[in-house]
């Protein structure tokens, strides 16, 4: 071979090798970013974006951090910030078949948490206590309230801040009612309508003369025997005097607090469980309709006047088979009465296992509060 052709050939050569080495080069950068970018979904998708801004040190300050998820957990984290009312509970989820959760309050796994849950009542005006590092963006921050707008006020710093929303309120990312009706099933005992020697009833804690509740309640026990128990009357009543009292009543009256769409409590639904027909004074008559049928209770609003629904009760008084049909509900379902704390906590949790995309709450005042 020729000097001429032997330098051609080296430097075909060259070239060769050098397109290969790119090209080799090009793949491999490109096979590592792929194999990357799947590991970090099949982990946990991200929640990075400029609508899901995280607090700084400075409360009014808000930051996107890029950081990737915990693969190395195959359990969805939620972190407790603060326990509800200081009330601690298990925390197994088992009961809400919810698995491969791991609650815990250990704030140490702040960066490994998929989710924050805080409760209203439990976060202070000026934010103290809250975290003060970057928030992760594959973490959401849950605000959860089980109190009714008139009992919990706005916090202006809130808005923009969470991710999630977890109350009574249907509406809510993750609705946790107080209680709700469930199918019966082949191992639930059937309902037997208890024994009755009391008409009407009342138990109530809060006494505040300006509540709706007690000017009705004035008026109503002018027309028909109220048997009214708590503090204010010198008779409480125990848990268990209280199922053996309610379970007496014919009826019940079911008055809350305040009146707030869902605000549906367990003045609602535990005497609905214990055989007594709940009367009852809160949302209008349609937003109970959203919860249980219509025939399971009575609404205040029916009656142009307390004396016209006393009228009606001590109608009934006398006619057991359409009292009786108040109860039509208990052929078809049961009564569940949510677990407080325990129950928003591993719903939560549930659902950040099947909710991975982008979300944020940015005008929580005025969805709360209007």
């Amino acid at each position: 071979m020729s000097s001429g052709s032997w330098g051609t050939f080296l430097r075909r050569l060259a070239l060769g090798c050098f397109l290969l080495a790119t090209s080799l080069l090009l793949f491999f950068t490109y096979f590592k970013e792929k194999v990357s970018f799947f590991s970090v979904e099949a982990c946990r998708t991200a929640v990075c974006p400029e609508d899901a801004p995280t607090r700084d040190s400075n409360p009014n300050q808000f930051s996107v951090q890029q950081d990737q998820a915990p693969c190395q957990d195959a359990d969805t984290v939620l972190l407790i910030w603060t326990w509800p009312f200081g009330l601690k509970f298990d925390l197994g989820c088992s009961a809400f078949n919810v698995t491969r959760c791991r609650l815990t309050d250990d704030r140490s796994l702040y960066h490994k948490a998929h989710g924050i849950l805080f409760h209203h009542r439990d976060i202070p005006r000026n934010l103290a206590g809250f975290p003060r590092e970057p928030r992760p963006c594959y973490q959401k921050w849950v605000w959860s309230n089980m109190e009714s707008p008139a009992n919990s006020a706005p916090i202006a710093a809130l808005d923009h801040l969470f991710n999630l929303t977890c109350s009574y309120r249907l509406d809510s990312d993750v609705p946790v009612p107080y209680g709700y009706l469930v199918p019966l099933t082949s191992e639930d005992e059937r309902f037997k309508l208890p024994e009755k020697t009391q008409l009407v009833c009342w138990v109530v804690s809060n006494w505040n003369s300006r509540h709706r509740r007690v000017q009705f309640y004035q008026e109503l026990k002018k027309h028909v025997p109220v048997s009214a128990y708590g503090s204010t009357f010198h008779r409480s009543l125990s848990d268990g005097e209280y199922v053996k009292v309610v379970s007496s009543c014919k009826f019940y009256l079911s008055f809350e607090n305040s009146e707030a769409r869902d605000y549906i409590t367990e003045k609602f639904y535990r005497p609905m469980m214990l055989g007594s027909v709940p009367v009852a004074l809160g949302p209008p008559r349609q937003n109970y309709e959203d919860h249980v049928p219509a025939d399971s209770f009575i609404h205040v609003d029916d009656f142009p006047s307390p004396k016209a629904l006393a009228e009606r009760l001590l109608q009934l008084d006398q006619d057991a088979a359409e009292y009786t049909r108040f109860f039509n509900w208990t052929n078809r379902f049961r009564v569940h009465k949510s677990w407080f704390g325990k129950e928003h906590a591993c719903k939560t949790c549930g659902y950040l296992q099947t909710n991975r995309g982008r979300h944020v709450t940015p005008h929580l005042n005025k969805w709360y509060w209007g």
